[in-house]
């Protein structure tokens, strides 16, 4: 296959527990570029939060970031896409989300202009603070704030608390009203229906490089990756992603912690 870009998730891909880029993925990384492969990031973190790795792996091309939501270039800073939630949308959620049945169950992160916001910090916030590199900023009612566009609301709970959450709001809003998934077993996240890693991988490939979908080749880890591996050409999957994302794939890596994107990349493109 004639790969011309490798799209690369960030968390569970080429960051595991040490919340770092390990140097035998960076070295893989550098010699596909060598070779004239492009390599950009597609995450579900937010755009300031995905900086550190862009400039780790040396990308030049835009950061798809809020698994979508927002496409931006950090070299000419440049932003050329951000699809918000609806402003009636995004209050329907926080209203549900603020049952009282909910407020020990669940935290609420709202992001808005690439900021945090959260109710209160608990640990999981400052866990989730201390990976990402973002301070958060508390509002008491997250509902006061919704007269700015909304990026992406992400709730954090019990992984069967997330599930059922996931389940019961597909009823509730149909794919072309609302994207929901999981970035890991206990992040579910609501984004713009046509912020996904799929479209966007499609806008940097075909509007921006002028490449077809046979011509990339993606590595994710989890459901938040399944549209970019549909999409491309030749889709990884990481030996820790999910069952069901690991079928969507074309090629199963090693897992994150055994260094598998270096793997992937020598066996698939350098060889």
């Amino acid at each position: 296959m004639n790969i011309r870009l490798l799209m690369l998730d960030i968390d569970g891909t080429i960051a595991g527990e040490s919340n770092e880029v390990t140097e035998p993925v960076k070295e893989a990384i550098s010699k596909v570029q060598a070779n004239g492969v492009q390599v950009a990031l597609a995450t579900g973190r937010m755009y300031h939060s995905a900086l550190r790795f862009h400039q780790a792996i040396g990308s030049q091309l835009p950061i798809i970031a809020y698994n979508g939501a927002w496409v931006q270039c950090p070299i000419t800073g440049t932003r050329y896409r951000h699809f918000p939630v609806s402003t009636s949308v995004a209050l329907q959620l926080l209203e549900y989300f603020e049952r009282p049945q909910w407020n020990q169950e669940i935290e609420l992160h709202c992001y808005i202009d690439d900021r945090l916001y959260v109710r209160n910090v608990t640990s999981r916030t400052r866990a989730y603070q201390q990976r990402s590199g973002i301070e958060a900023l508390v509002v008491e009612d997250l509902r006061d704030i919704l007269d700015l566009p909304t990026t992406k609301i992400l709730v954090i709970g019990q992984p069967h608390l997330v599930n059922t959450l996931l389940t019961d709001l597909q009823k509730v809003y149909p794919r072309n009203q609302l994207y929901l998934t999981q970035s890991t077993e206990i992040y579910f996240e609501a984004t713009h229906p046509q912020a996904t890693k799929g479209n966007a991988t499609r806008f940097v490939a075909e509007e921006l490089l002028g490449l077809e979908a046979s011509q990339i080749m993606a590595i994710g880890d989890n459901f938040n990756d399944a549209e970019m591996l549909e999409y491309v050409g030749l889709g990884v999957a990481m030996g820790n992603a999910p069952i069901e994302v690991q079928k969507m794939a074309k090629w199963v890596a090693p897992t994150v912690e055994q260094n598998g994107v270096a793997i992937a990349i020598k066996k698939l493109l350098l060889n």
